[in-house]
Parts: C-alpha cells; sequence; structure tokens
C-alpha cells in the first residue's frame, strides 16, 4: 500500500473533488483517479462512490480515512524518533549519582538536557562509586556523578565542582573545644564512614582528613546513606564528614562545621564511557560545557 495513495485519499475526503485535489497535489486530474482507483483495488473494498458531480465516502470509506490519519501520524512520529535516537536526541539516558551530587550540580544539569534535549528521558539511580563504576562498564549506566572516584581504566572523567568537606556533630556539641584544639577535638569521638569497599578514595581522603590531624578515627558504624548517618549523629551515636554540597541548603536536626581550611577537598566528578559521545554528540556538548567551579556560595568555616 503506497502512503502517496493513501495521503491522496485523505485530502480527497477533505476535499471531495478530484479536480480541486490534484490541483493541490500538482499532478493532473486522471493519476489522481489511477492513485484512488489502485488504493481501492489493494483494499478490495471502494472508498468513494462517484458521479458526474458528487463525490463522497463510502461507509467503509468514513471508516477508513480517520484510521489512516491516525495511523499516518504515528508513522511520522516513529521516523521522527527514530531520526532523533540515530542522533542521540532521544531515548533513554541512565544516570547514576551520590548524595552530595544530586544536592548540588545535578538538579542545574538535569535542566540544561531537559531544555536542549526534550526527548530525552533521564532515569536516575542513587548509587556508591563502586556500583557505578560496575554499571558504567557494563553498560546499565551511561553517565555516572560520583564523590573523590577512582576512576577506572576506559572510563573517562571530568571535575565538575570541587567543594570543602564538613564535619557533622550532634546538637549541643561543644564547639569551643574544635576552635581550640582544631580537628584534633575529634580524636576519641566514634565515627560515622561509607563503607569502604563502595568507595575507597572517597574514603581514604576523609580518614586523610583525622591522620592530618594526628590521629585514626574510631569508625563505629559504616553507612552510605547520608540520612542514616544525620539520624545517627542526632541520636548522639557518633559524627561524621560530608562535602559542604551534601547538606548545604537543608534544615538540619544536627550542627556542622565547614572545614575551609583543610586541604582535603570533595571532588563530584562526571564519569562516562568514551563511546557515549559518538552515540549523543549534542548531549556531551552541553555536558561539557559545565566548567569547573570552586566551593559553591556560603558561609565559610563558620559554625552552625
Amino acid at each position: 500500500m503506497d502512503l502517496q495513495h493513501i495521503r491522496s485519499a485523505i485530502l480527497l475526503s477533505k476535499k471531495l473533488n478530484f479536480t480541486k485535489t490534484a490541483e493541490a497535489l500538482h499532478i493532473v486530474q486522471p493519476a489522481l483517479s489511477r492513485k484512488i482507483k489502485q488504493l481501492e483495488e489493494g483494499i478490495n473494498t471502494p472508498l468513494f462512490k462517484r458521479n458526474k458531480r458528487n463525490v463522497e465516502l463510502t461507509e467503509a470509506g468514513r471508516y477508513f480515512i480517520p484510521e489512516m490519519e491516525k495511523l499516518l501520524l504515528q508513522y511520522e512520529f516513529i521516523i521522527k524518533r527514530t531520526n532523533q535516537i540515530h542522533k542521540g536526541e532521544a531515548g533513554e539516558l541512565k544516570i547514576g549519582f551520590t548524595h552530595s551530587v544530586m544536592q548540588s550540580i545535578l538538579p542545574e544539569i538535569l535542566i540544561d538536557i531537559r531544555q536542549n534535549l526534550p526527548n530525552i528521558k533521564t532515569i536516575l539511580k542513587e548509587l556508591n562509586n563502586r556500583d557505578q563504576y560496575i554499571r558504567l562498564q557494563s553498560g546499565e549506566l551511561d553517565i555516572g556523578f560520583a564523590t573523590n572516584p577512582l576512576v577506572p581504566v576506559g572510563l573517562k572523567s571530568k571535575v565538575l565542582h570541587i567543594d570543602n568537606y564538613a564535619v557533622l556533630v550532634p546538637k549541643g556539641f561543644d564547639m569551643e573545644r574544635l576552635q581550640k584544639n582544631g580537628f584534633a577535638t575529634f580524636t576519641k569521638e566514634p565515627f560515622i564512614f561509607p563503607s569502604k569497599t563502595d568507595g575507597p578514595n572517597y574514603v581514604n581522603i576523609i580518614e586523610s582528613i583525622c591522620t592530618s590531624a594526628g590521629f585514626i578515627p574510631n569508625v563505629v558504624h559504616e553507612t552510605d546513606s547520608v540520612s542514616t548517618s544525620i539520624r545517627l549523629i542526632e541520636a548522639g551515636m557518633g559524627v561524621s564528614l560530608e562535602p559542604m554540597s551534601s547538606i548545604r541548603g537543608l534544615h538540619l536536626p544536627i550542627d556542622f562545621h565547614e572545614l575551609s581550611d583543610t586541604p582535603q577537598k570533595a571532588q563530584l566528578t562526571m564519569i562516562w564511557n568514551p563511546k557515549l559521545e559518538f552515540e549523543h554528540p549534542k548531549l556531551f556538548q552541553i555536558l561539557h560545557q559545565v566548567n569547573h567551579v570552586m566551593p559553591l556560595d556560603g558561609p565559610k568555616g563558620e559554625t552552625h
């Protein structure tokens, strides 16, 4: 069944005049008559009643024409969407992220993607660094956003934001000790850390904040969940270290102190498989426009 024949029949059903329809299609009337006849023979059903004065749809034609209009719209959408997928302008984008990335840079990135590639559907999964590596290498993720990752061979990365760490403490913690003794204040405090298995480089960096102050942290709880960590601190079960990105702007039931003078920083990093750049060229034009940013605006080194 020829699409041009169907389109001709649809137009004829609107005008109900062979001469005017032929003129609109820029063909001669006999050519239009042949197209309609071939279409009717192809489906073995008359679609139009004709006489010297009038053209009207048969009962079968009144069913056939609107149904074919729907199918043509669907056909055109499929062709357009197929082309968009080929160009990387449509389809699904699977994104992994850590908590601090979602609390800081990721929402703005998602807004840029949505504005420039409205036919891309983003599937978001909060994952620790290790799970992001595994899923990026297997193809289960397209892009990862991790904090201080140890990027595996074969993947590419770009640091998008560098942030200070903060020490999170229960309400009522004696901050005067911190002002007097520095980070060594926490020598005997129980710590809540993420699992080293799931983010070894990240944990090594926050451990080094402690060792630089002259002590090895006494880790009594492990959790990859920031909300769980906050609940444990609120209950007086320990202290923790988080990027400022994780907590900035939140109304917390705990206190924190930004470690603005500490050399260890949280690097919020985008990770991806290089082949994705060829599959989604426009996407990576957008992502590569994101510049390296030093700590977000906000109070520096204050106790909250």
